[in-house]
């Protein structure tokens, strides 16, 4: 996608920035002490950031700051819907795995979409880091960012939450299910 195809209509950029505004208003326990205003300026300044926020919405990600990197001036969002965003399920982890399926191929994979939205998938460590905010993915789960030499040799984490502790997995990066995808992050 070309720079220009980036950027948001004015009434698109701000029906996305009342619904964030809305949603950070709501949960305020997601970043305690940032305001709303320093917030929106850096959204303002940064048009192909907001396109990207307006991706992970449109995907039913419902992105949140969920902190700021004061070193870097940075905010930090995060998917914070409930589940798994459902946009941005039933995909394998990578290019390379979704070319070694034979049949019955999912449409997408995990990386090569969280690239085209101009997000990257989230840590184990930021999962982590979610899940102390709140409970999320109670019936879904999440491909997360995999080690290279677990890649390598075919594999890829997912995590999820039941009973109250995160739980990291492995699974072959061609596999796919209907309750599976990914949470992205994004800096402004």
């Amino acid at each position: 996608m070309t720079k220009k195809n980036k950027k948001l209509s004015l009434e698109q950029r701000e029906e996305l920035l009342r619904a964030l505004k809305a949603r950070f208003e709501k949960n305020m326990n997601r970043h305690k002490d940032l305001e709303w205003d320093k917030v929106q300026a850096k959204l303002e300044a940064n048009p192909e950031k907001l396109w990207s926020l307006n991706e992970m919405e449109r995907t039913g990600g419902e992105p949140d700051v969920v902190g700021h990197d004061k070193k870097k001036d940075e905010y930090i969002f995060f998917d914070c819907s409930v589940e798994s965003p459902k946009g941005r399920r039933s995909v394998c982890y990578d290019c390379e795995a979704l070319e070694s399926r034979k049949k019955h191929k999912p449409e997408n994979n995990a990386i090569d979409m969280a690239t085209s939205m101009g997000i990257e998938l989230l840590t184990e460590a930021q999962y982590r880091m979610l899940q102390k905010l709140e409970n999320f993915d109670m019936k879904t789960s999440n491909w997360v960012q995999t080690p290279t030499d677990i890649r390598e040799l075919g594999g890829a984490l997912f995590c999820d939450c039941r009973f109250g502790h995160v739980f990291v997995y492995h699974n072959g990066a061609e596999s796919y299910y209907a309750a599976r995808g990914f949470r992205g992050s994004l800096k402004v």
